[in-house]
């Protein structure tokens, strides 16, 4: 037994640092989310803040955008050119997206510094991505409705996971102690 977890202790490790991290982080969002009441529609603070950068990321681009609270659920609504699009939720936050990335890159974990950087700016493009993604699928549903299920549950995670996917293989590969260094 113990010449197997000193074979496969790297795998061992990594998976222990990345299921404690993922769970503390996890624990630590749904404690965040414990506050709000979703029966009385309470929408959490951050999700409200996706929703308002939404709605000025596409005011910066002229176009003609509304949001209002939802009356049967915790959500933001987005109007675009007067018609009702989409609904921002506590899921279109990407903070479980963000969760997820984070854990991987402790996980793989190399220099404190360019730990913690990489997690600072992979978190921000990951929310600029999410925010110009619900901006860009608001467009797209509103020209080509029949396409709504292709956008949001094929295309739009498809390229969120792909990106967050190649910030993995960009942080193995050049920052985390397992990076090969050449000279």
């Amino acid at each position: 037994m113990k010449k197997y977890f000193i074979l496969y202790k790297p795998f061992l490790l990594f998976l222990g640092k990345f299921l404690l991290t993922y769970l503390l982080l996890t624990y630590i969002y749904q404690s965040y989310l414990g506050q709000f009441d979703v029966k009385k529609l309470e929408l959490d603070e951050f999700t409200k803040t996706v929703a308002q950068q939404t709605k000025a990321l596409m005011l910066f681009f002229d176009c003609d955008v509304k949001s209002s609270p939802n009356i049967k659920e915790p959500a933001v609504n987005l109007f675009y050119n007067q018609k009702h699009i989409v609904r921002v939720i506590e899921g279109c936050n990407a903070l479980s997206v963000i969760i997820l990335f984070v854990s991987f890159i402790i996980a793989f974990s190399g220099k404190l510094k360019s730990t913690v950087l990489y997690i600072i700016g992979g978190s921000i493009l990951i929310h600029i991505l999410n925010v110009s993604r619900i901006a860009l699928l608001c467009v797209l549903i509103y020209y080509y409705p029949s396409q709504q299920h292709l956008l949001h549950g094929v295309l739009f995670p498809l390229f969120i996971y792909g990106v967050v996917f190649l910030l993995w293989i960009i942080w193995v590969n050049k920052f985390s102690k397992y990076a090969t260094k050449t000279a």
